[in-house]
């Protein structure tokens, strides 16, 4: 019996998993308001890329990170994307950047309003 060759190209594009199910649904939690999670995802509704620094700077917090969490957790598909740190002190040091897709901003919005837009 001749063994399959090992060398073939993964499964997808880039290597994840394909699916023939359907994705779930947009349909996240708001988080409570004038929380940091709150005002974190006020910041990427407005489109913007959110980093450490600039949430800091706007919220007197340096607890982004636990706020992306809250609204993962809550549904909310934030992507985060790895920019080198803004310090010369460590080159190999990265942060992250984090934003909400326009089709999910659009998505809520639409909800917000009862689909009038």
């Amino acid at each position: 019996m001749k063994k399959a060759p090992n060398n073939l190209p993964a499964a997808g594009a880039s290597g994840e998993q394909m699916s023939f199910l359907p994705p779930p649904p947009f349909s996240p939690t708001w988080p409570t308001r004038g929380t940091l999670p709150d005002r974190a995802l006020g910041m990427l509704m407005d489109g913007r890329k959110i980093d450490h620094p600039d949430f800091e700077s706007r919220t007197q917090s340096w607890r982004l990170g636990a706020s992306i969490f809250v609204l993962r957790s809550l549904g909310w598909p934030i992507e985060t994307i790895e920019i080198p740190a803004p310090t010369d002190d460590c080159p190999d040091r990265v942060i992250a950047l984090y934003h909400l897709p326009g089709k999910y901003i659009a998505q809520a919005l639409a909800a917000m309003t009862g689909g009038r837009l």
